[in-house]
Protein backbone atom coordinates (compact mmCIF):
# COMPACT_ATOMS: atom_id res chain seq x y z
CA UNK A 1 0.00 0.00 0.00
CA UNK A 2 1.50 3.36 -0.97
CA UNK A 3 2.65 5.54 1.88
CA UNK A 4 1.21 9.03 1.65
CA UNK A 5 0.16 12.04 3.60
CA UNK A 6 -3.54 11.60 2.87
CA UNK A 7 -5.23 9.31 5.36
CA UNK A 8 -7.15 6.28 4.16
CA UNK A 9 -9.93 7.25 6.56
CA UNK A 10 -11.61 9.60 4.07
CA UNK A 11 -12.69 9.49 0.44
CA UNK A 12 -10.18 10.84 -2.08
CA UNK A 13 -11.98 13.33 -4.33
CA UNK A 14 -9.32 15.31 -6.19
CA UNK A 15 -6.15 14.94 -8.19
CA UNK A 16 -4.32 16.50 -5.25
CA UNK A 17 -5.64 13.73 -2.99
CA UNK A 18 -4.61 11.05 -5.47
CA UNK A 19 -1.06 12.41 -5.83
CA UNK A 20 -0.55 13.00 -2.10
CA UNK A 21 -1.66 9.42 -1.47
CA UNK A 22 1.07 8.11 -3.75
CA UNK A 23 -1.40 6.77 -6.30
CA UNK A 24 -0.13 9.01 -9.12
CA UNK A 25 3.04 10.96 -9.80
CA UNK A 26 3.40 14.73 -9.77
CA UNK A 27 4.31 14.61 -13.46
CA UNK A 28 0.86 13.18 -14.20
CA UNK A 29 -0.91 16.18 -12.61
CA UNK A 30 -1.69 18.21 -15.79
CA UNK A 31 -3.27 15.27 -17.59
CA UNK A 32 -5.18 14.13 -14.50
CA UNK A 33 -6.50 17.63 -13.88
CA UNK A 34 -7.88 17.57 -17.42
CA UNK A 35 -9.52 14.21 -16.68
CA UNK A 36 -10.97 15.54 -13.41
CA UNK A 37 -12.45 18.52 -15.23
CA UNK A 38 -14.56 16.09 -17.24
CA UNK A 39 -15.13 13.05 -15.00
CA UNK A 40 -15.73 12.81 -11.25
CA UNK A 41 -13.23 11.28 -8.83
CA UNK A 42 -14.11 9.42 -5.63
CA UNK A 43 -12.09 6.65 -4.02
CA UNK A 44 -13.50 5.62 -0.62
CA UNK A 45 -11.38 4.18 2.20
CA UNK A 46 -12.68 0.61 1.84
CA UNK A 47 -11.37 0.39 -1.73
CA UNK A 48 -8.31 2.60 -1.22
CA UNK A 49 -7.10 0.16 1.43
CA UNK A 50 -7.08 -2.69 -1.13
CA UNK A 51 -4.75 -0.95 -3.61
CA UNK A 52 -1.20 -2.26 -3.61
CA UNK A 53 -0.06 -0.51 -6.79
CA UNK A 54 -1.89 2.08 -8.91
CA UNK A 55 -2.26 -0.34 -11.82
CA UNK A 56 -3.38 -3.40 -9.89
CA UNK A 57 -6.87 -4.86 -10.29
CA UNK A 58 -8.38 -2.42 -7.77
CA UNK A 59 -6.37 0.71 -8.54
CA UNK A 60 -6.95 0.36 -12.26
CA UNK A 61 -10.72 0.55 -11.76
CA UNK A 62 -10.79 3.75 -9.71
CA UNK A 63 -7.63 5.86 -10.14
CA UNK A 64 -7.96 8.45 -12.95
CA UNK A 65 -5.70 7.92 -15.95
CA UNK A 66 -4.57 10.16 -18.81
CA UNK A 67 -5.99 7.72 -21.39
CA UNK A 68 -9.49 8.77 -20.31
CA UNK A 69 -8.97 11.85 -22.48
CA UNK A 70 -8.73 9.68 -25.61
CA UNK A 71 -12.11 9.00 -27.21
CA UNK A 72 -12.05 6.15 -29.70
CA UNK A 73 -14.18 6.41 -32.87
CA UNK A 74 -16.64 3.75 -31.65
CA UNK A 75 -17.18 5.36 -28.23
CA UNK A 76 -20.24 7.40 -27.31
CA UNK A 77 -21.33 9.68 -24.49
CA UNK A 78 -24.55 7.64 -24.25
CA UNK A 79 -23.51 4.17 -25.41
CA UNK A 80 -26.76 2.36 -24.56
CA UNK A 81 -29.13 5.27 -25.35
CA UNK A 82 -30.28 5.98 -21.80
CA UNK A 83 -31.04 9.56 -22.75
CA UNK A 84 -32.95 8.65 -25.90
CA UNK A 85 -35.14 6.27 -23.90
CA UNK A 86 -35.80 8.67 -21.03
CA UNK A 87 -39.35 10.05 -21.35
CA UNK A 88 -38.88 12.26 -18.27
CA UNK A 89 -36.16 12.95 -15.68
CA UNK A 90 -35.15 9.86 -13.73
CA UNK A 91 -36.95 7.29 -15.90
CA UNK A 92 -35.42 5.05 -18.58
CA UNK A 93 -37.93 2.78 -20.32
CA UNK A 94 -36.04 0.35 -22.58
CA UNK A 95 -38.06 -2.85 -22.20
CA UNK A 96 -41.87 -3.15 -22.19
CA UNK A 97 -42.07 -4.89 -18.80
CA UNK A 98 -39.49 -2.98 -16.77
CA UNK A 99 -38.15 0.50 -16.26
CA UNK A 100 -35.24 2.19 -14.54
CA UNK A 101 -35.72 4.82 -11.87
CA UNK A 102 -32.62 6.95 -11.22
CA UNK A 103 -33.36 8.94 -8.05
CA UNK A 104 -29.85 10.42 -7.99
CA UNK A 105 -26.66 10.49 -10.05
CA UNK A 106 -24.03 10.39 -7.27
CA UNK A 107 -21.98 7.34 -6.28
CA UNK A 108 -19.72 6.35 -3.37
CA UNK A 109 -16.97 5.57 -5.93
CA UNK A 110 -16.53 6.62 -9.55
CA UNK A 111 -15.41 3.78 -11.79
CA UNK A 112 -13.13 4.83 -14.62
CA UNK A 113 -15.05 2.63 -17.09
CA UNK A 114 -18.59 3.73 -16.14
CA UNK A 115 -21.03 3.96 -19.06
CA UNK A 116 -22.79 6.85 -17.28
CA UNK A 117 -19.55 8.72 -16.62
CA UNK A 118 -20.81 11.79 -18.51
CA UNK A 119 -23.79 12.03 -16.13
CA UNK A 120 -22.70 11.01 -12.64
CA UNK A 121 -20.83 13.25 -10.23
CA UNK A 122 -20.74 14.92 -6.85
CA UNK A 123 -23.56 17.36 -7.65
CA UNK A 124 -25.81 14.33 -7.29
CA UNK A 125 -28.57 14.98 -9.81
CA UNK A 126 -31.06 14.33 -7.01
CA UNK A 127 -34.65 14.18 -8.24
CA UNK A 128 -36.92 16.72 -6.60
CA UNK A 129 -40.18 15.70 -4.94
CA UNK A 130 -42.04 16.98 -8.00
CA UNK A 131 -39.82 14.97 -10.36
CA UNK A 132 -40.28 11.84 -8.24
CA UNK A 133 -44.05 12.36 -8.27
CA UNK A 134 -43.96 12.64 -12.07
CA UNK A 135 -41.87 9.45 -12.25
CA UNK A 136 -44.38 7.56 -10.07
CA UNK A 137 -47.23 8.82 -12.26
CA UNK A 138 -45.43 7.58 -15.38
CA UNK A 139 -44.88 4.15 -13.86
CA UNK A 140 -48.50 4.03 -12.69
CA UNK A 141 -49.80 4.87 -16.14
CA UNK A 142 -47.77 2.17 -17.92
CA UNK A 143 -49.43 -1.00 -16.71
CA UNK A 144 -47.12 -3.29 -18.65
CA UNK A 145 -44.27 -2.41 -16.27
CA UNK A 146 -43.81 -5.32 -13.87
CA UNK A 147 -40.37 -4.46 -12.46
CA UNK A 148 -38.76 -1.17 -11.45
CA UNK A 149 -34.97 -1.07 -11.13
CA UNK A 150 -33.46 1.62 -8.92
CA UNK A 151 -30.10 2.66 -10.21
CA UNK A 152 -28.27 5.91 -10.76
CA UNK A 153 -25.89 6.85 -9.31
CA UNK A 154 -26.21 4.56 -6.33
CA UNK A 155 -29.58 4.41 -4.54
CA UNK A 156 -28.05 3.03 -1.33
CA UNK A 157 -26.33 6.34 -0.56
CA UNK A 158 -29.75 7.93 -0.12
CA UNK A 159 -30.89 8.49 3.45
CA UNK A 160 -32.95 5.61 4.86
CA UNK A 161 -35.94 7.94 5.14
CA UNK A 162 -35.80 8.98 1.49
CA UNK A 163 -35.11 5.46 0.25
CA UNK A 164 -37.99 4.06 2.31
CA UNK A 165 -40.33 6.66 0.81
CA UNK A 166 -39.31 5.74 -2.74
CA UNK A 167 -39.76 2.02 -2.11
CA UNK A 168 -43.13 2.55 -0.47
CA UNK A 169 -44.36 4.63 -3.39
CA UNK A 170 -43.18 2.04 -5.89
CA UNK A 171 -44.64 -0.76 -3.80
CA UNK A 172 -48.05 0.95 -3.92
CA UNK A 173 -48.22 0.56 -7.73
CA UNK A 174 -50.31 -2.59 -8.12
CA UNK A 175 -48.91 -3.83 -11.45
CA UNK A 176 -45.28 -3.47 -10.30
CA UNK A 177 -44.51 -6.96 -9.03
CA UNK A 178 -40.81 -6.78 -8.19
CA UNK A 179 -38.21 -4.15 -7.34
CA UNK A 180 -34.47 -4.23 -7.84
CA UNK A 181 -31.61 -2.02 -6.62
CA UNK A 182 -28.24 -1.83 -8.36
CA UNK A 183 -25.42 -0.77 -6.06
CA UNK A 184 -21.70 -0.57 -5.33
CA UNK A 185 -22.22 0.39 -1.68
CA UNK A 186 -21.61 -3.02 -0.03
CA UNK A 187 -18.03 -3.11 -1.35
CA UNK A 188 -17.34 0.63 -1.72
CA UNK A 189 -18.67 1.80 1.66
CA UNK A 190 -20.06 -1.11 3.70
CA UNK A 191 -20.51 1.16 6.73
CA UNK A 192 -23.52 2.69 4.94
CA UNK A 193 -25.42 -0.59 5.34
CA UNK A 194 -26.76 0.40 8.73
CA UNK A 195 -29.65 -1.08 10.67
CA UNK A 196 -31.71 1.94 9.61
CA UNK A 197 -30.94 1.34 5.94
CA UNK A 198 -31.73 -2.36 6.28
CA UNK A 199 -35.05 -1.46 7.90
CA UNK A 200 -35.86 0.81 4.93
CA UNK A 201 -35.35 -2.16 2.60
CA UNK A 202 -37.64 -4.45 4.59
CA UNK A 203 -40.68 -4.17 2.33
CA UNK A 204 -43.57 -6.41 1.32
CA UNK A 205 -42.92 -6.63 -2.40
CA UNK A 206 -40.08 -8.86 -3.65
CA UNK A 207 -36.84 -6.90 -3.67
CA UNK A 208 -33.59 -7.99 -5.29
CA UNK A 209 -30.21 -6.29 -4.93
CA UNK A 210 -27.63 -6.47 -7.70
CA UNK A 211 -24.18 -5.80 -6.24
CA UNK A 212 -21.54 -4.59 -8.70
CA UNK A 213 -18.29 -6.45 -7.91
CA UNK A 214 -15.44 -6.94 -10.37
CA UNK A 215 -12.69 -8.61 -8.35
CA UNK A 216 -12.62 -11.12 -5.50
CA UNK A 217 -10.57 -8.73 -3.35
CA UNK A 218 -13.55 -6.36 -3.20
CA UNK A 219 -15.45 -8.89 -1.09
CA UNK A 220 -13.76 -7.94 2.17
CA UNK A 221 -14.94 -9.15 5.58
CA UNK A 222 -16.72 -5.82 6.06
CA UNK A 223 -18.50 -6.17 2.72
CA UNK A 224 -19.66 -9.69 3.55
CA UNK A 225 -20.97 -8.54 6.96
CA UNK A 226 -22.87 -5.70 5.30
CA UNK A 227 -24.38 -8.08 2.76
CA UNK A 228 -25.45 -10.48 5.50
CA UNK A 229 -27.55 -7.70 7.05
CA UNK A 230 -29.54 -7.61 3.85
CA UNK A 231 -29.62 -11.36 3.34
CA UNK A 232 -31.09 -11.84 6.82
CA UNK A 233 -34.10 -9.87 5.58
CA UNK A 234 -34.55 -12.44 2.83
CA UNK A 235 -33.25 -10.11 0.11
CA UNK A 236 -31.56 -12.15 -2.64
CA UNK A 237 -28.23 -10.68 -3.73
CA UNK A 238 -27.24 -10.95 -7.39
CA UNK A 239 -23.71 -10.31 -8.59
CA UNK A 240 -22.96 -8.27 -11.68
CA UNK A 241 -19.51 -7.62 -13.06
CA UNK A 242 -17.89 -6.01 -16.08
CA UNK A 243 -15.18 -7.84 -18.02
CA UNK A 244 -12.19 -5.50 -17.75
CA UNK A 245 -8.67 -5.74 -19.16
CA UNK A 246 -6.08 -5.85 -16.40
CA UNK A 247 -8.74 -6.44 -13.75
CA UNK A 248 -10.50 -9.76 -14.30
CA UNK A 249 -9.77 -10.89 -17.86
CA UNK A 250 -8.37 -14.29 -16.95
CA UNK A 251 -9.74 -17.66 -15.98
CA UNK A 252 -8.08 -17.34 -12.56
CA UNK A 253 -9.49 -13.88 -11.81
CA UNK A 254 -13.05 -14.61 -12.91
CA UNK A 255 -13.04 -18.02 -11.25
CA UNK A 256 -11.87 -16.48 -7.99
CA UNK A 257 -14.51 -13.74 -8.29
CA UNK A 258 -17.42 -16.08 -8.93
CA UNK A 259 -16.37 -18.46 -6.15
CA UNK A 260 -15.99 -15.52 -3.75
CA UNK A 261 -19.51 -14.42 -4.67
CA UNK A 262 -20.93 -17.85 -3.87
CA UNK A 263 -19.12 -17.90 -0.52
CA UNK A 264 -20.76 -14.56 0.23
CA UNK A 265 -24.18 -16.00 -0.78
CA UNK A 266 -24.29 -13.95 -3.97
CA UNK A 267 -25.54 -15.49 -7.21
CA UNK A 268 -23.34 -14.41 -10.15
CA UNK A 269 -25.94 -12.93 -12.49
CA UNK A 270 -24.43 -10.89 -15.31
CA UNK A 271 -20.92 -10.55 -16.71
CA UNK A 272 -21.15 -7.44 -18.88
CA UNK A 273 -19.17 -6.78 -22.00
CA UNK A 274 -17.76 -3.27 -21.57
CA UNK A 275 -20.00 -0.45 -22.80
CA UNK A 276 -18.17 1.90 -25.14
CA UNK A 277 -18.18 5.09 -23.06
CA UNK A 278 -15.60 7.77 -23.91
CA UNK A 279 -12.06 7.09 -22.74
CA UNK A 280 -12.62 3.46 -21.73
CA UNK A 281 -10.75 1.63 -24.51
CA UNK A 282 -7.94 0.60 -22.16
CA UNK A 283 -10.43 -1.69 -20.41
CA UNK A 284 -11.72 -3.38 -23.57
CA UNK A 285 -11.59 -7.17 -23.81
CA UNK A 286 -12.62 -8.82 -27.07
CA UNK A 287 -15.87 -10.84 -26.76
CA UNK A 288 -14.05 -13.87 -28.19
CA UNK A 289 -11.70 -13.72 -25.20
CA UNK A 290 -14.62 -13.45 -22.80
CA UNK A 291 -16.28 -16.49 -24.34
CA UNK A 292 -13.01 -18.40 -24.16
CA UNK A 293 -12.58 -17.67 -20.44
CA UNK A 294 -16.13 -18.76 -19.61
CA UNK A 295 -15.81 -21.89 -21.76
CA UNK A 296 -12.70 -22.88 -19.83
CA UNK A 297 -14.43 -22.23 -16.51
CA UNK A 298 -17.43 -24.36 -17.44
CA UNK A 299 -16.92 -27.81 -16.00
CA UNK A 300 -14.28 -26.52 -13.59
CA UNK A 301 -16.60 -24.40 -11.50
CA UNK A 302 -20.09 -24.91 -10.12
CA UNK A 303 -22.88 -24.15 -12.55
CA UNK A 304 -24.36 -21.88 -9.90
CA UNK A 305 -21.20 -19.74 -10.18
CA UNK A 306 -21.54 -19.01 -13.89
CA UNK A 307 -23.26 -15.74 -14.87
CA UNK A 308 -24.79 -14.87 -18.22
CA UNK A 309 -22.29 -13.04 -20.42
CA UNK A 310 -24.17 -10.11 -21.95
CA UNK A 311 -23.67 -7.18 -24.29
CA UNK A 312 -25.88 -4.10 -24.19
CA UNK A 313 -26.31 -3.20 -27.84
CA UNK A 314 -25.75 0.44 -28.82
CA UNK A 315 -28.78 2.52 -29.64
CA UNK A 316 -30.93 1.15 -26.81
CA UNK A 317 -31.55 -2.20 -28.51
CA UNK A 318 -31.13 -4.08 -25.22
CA UNK A 319 -29.00 -6.95 -23.98
CA UNK A 320 -28.04 -10.05 -25.90
CA UNK A 321 -26.21 -13.10 -24.60
CA UNK A 322 -22.66 -13.57 -25.81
Amino acid sequence: MPNGIISQSRTLRSVEDIIRSGLASESARPALEAVAARYAIALPPALHALIQTPDDAIGRQFIPHADELITAPHESTDPIADEALSPLPGIVHRYPDRALLKPLLACPVYCRFCFRREQVGPDGGLLSDAQLAAAYAYLQSHQGIREVILTGGDPLILSPRRLRGILQNLGAIAHVETLRIHTRVPVANPSLITDALAAALDIEKPLFIAAHINHAAELTDAAVIALRKLQRLGIPILGQSVLLAGVNDSEQALGDLFRAMLRARIKPYYLHQLDAAPGTARFHVAPARGREILARLRGNISGTALPTYVYDRPGGLGKISL
